[in-house]
Formats: structure tokens, C-alpha cells, sequence
């Protein structure tokens, strides 16, 4: 069973109704007790990092979380901000992330040599999947996702790459250690790709 975590944000209905149509069964996780029978659990997330921290820190989840992933007896996959608070900190705020996935999340500016880039970046972009990961079977070569951010995770160790993206740079835009993956687009909006990304996710 998949549980999508409702912590104060994030479009829980979206991943729900990608599920639903097809076929595969999730719910909406409201507090941590929700969790059990879970063997897959989405973080979704929008707006500020340290908004996010607060809220998820506050939720009672955090806790719960890190049992079953100490366990590996859970898959957990970070969507946008979710995937950021993976990271252990942001140059957008001052609380520190969760540390499940080293690294630190930075603004595009200070990873573009000061370049000058529209921010947020939204819309659009290639992805390309670093080896045989299965999250991204059958979507090599030719997948696009929907990005919508103005920070990016650089992770700390180049095998916890598992995908990159271009805007102004090459940015680390998939993510993973263990039971834990990470991904900066949004693929409940990403249509047949962002499906496909989602079965994936439910097969690991």
C-alpha cells in the first residue's frame, strides 16, 4: 500500500488520482499511525524549505519514519520540497533537513557562476537517468518532466545521483540512498511519463 504523507503540503489528491487511475492502491497518510500496513510512502511538499521543516517536524511523521527506514522495510520518495528536506541543508533557510541523503540544496544562482536565470524554473525538461535505477525503466532517452523550483539538491556523493536535468547547469534532479529517493520535478503532473515514473515507484 502507498500513503501519501498530508503534513500541510503538497497536492496530496493529484498523486492519489494518478494511483487510482491506474490501479494501484494509495491512500492519504493524516498522522503517523496511518502508516502502518504501508510498504510505500510519497513527501510531497511546496513553498519554503524551512516552512516545510517546521510543519513536518511538528506532524509526528518524522519520528515514525525514520524506524521503518532504519528497517528498510519502506520505500520513500520526496517530490519537490520533499525532496529538498532530504537534503541536511538548505541555503534557503536555517533549519536543518532530515540528512537522509547528503547533500545541500542551493539556489541557482550560486551554482550558474552568477549567471542570470528566470527564477523559479518551471515548465518542461529532459531528464536523464544515470544507469539502470528502476524507478526510471523504459524511461530512458526520451522522458520530460514538469519542474517548478528556484533551488536544486547537489548531492554530497556522485552515486546518489540516479538523474540530471539542465537549466543553466547540469543539476542532480533524481536522488537515492537506500529506501530513500528524491525527485525536483513533479511527476503526479508529468502525464504518461510522470505515470510511468509512479508505477515505478510502486514495483521498487
Amino acid at each position: 500500500m502507498i500513503k501519501v504523507i498530508d503534513y500541510g503540503l503538497g497536492n496530496i489528491h493529484a498523486f492519489l488520482n494518478v494511483y487510482k487511475r491506474i490501479g494501484i492502491p494509495a491512500a492519504r497518510a493524516s498522522i503517523a499511525a496511518d502508516l502502518d500496513g504501508a510498504t510505500h510512502v510519497i513527501l510531497p511538499g511546496v513553498g519554503s524549505f524551512d516552512h516545510a521543516m517546521t510543519l513536518f517536524n511538528a506532524s509526528g511523521f518524522r519520528e515514525a519514519l525514520e524506524r521503518r527506514i532504519s528497517r528498510q522495510d519502506i520505500r520513500l520518495l520526496g517530490v519537490c520540497v520533499g525532496m529538498q528536506m532530504l537534503a541536511e541543508k538548505s541555503e534557503e533557510g536555517i533549519l536543518p533537513g532530515l540528512g537522509w541523503i547528503g547533500g545541500t540544496v542551493k539556489k541557482f544562482e550560486s551554482g550558474n557562476s552568477g549567471s542570470s536565470l528566470r527564477l523559479p524554473h518551471m515548465g518542461w525538461n529532459d531528464v536523464a537517468s544515470e544507469g539502470e535505477n528502476p524507478l526510471f525503466a523504459g524511461l530512458h532517452g526520451s522522458a520530460r518532466f514538469y519542474f517548478l523550483h528556484s533551488y536544486f539538491f547537489d548531492a554530497a556523493k556522485p552515486e546518489s545521483v540516479l538523474a540530471t536535468s539542465d537549466y543553466g547547469c547540469t543539476f542532480d534532479c533524481a536522488v537515492g540512498n537506500g529506501a530513500v529517493y528524491g525527485v525536483q520535478f513533479h511527476p503526479e503532473k508529468s502525464h504518461h511519463w510522470g505515470q510511468a515514473f509512479l508505477t515505478n515507484f510502486a514495483r521498487v
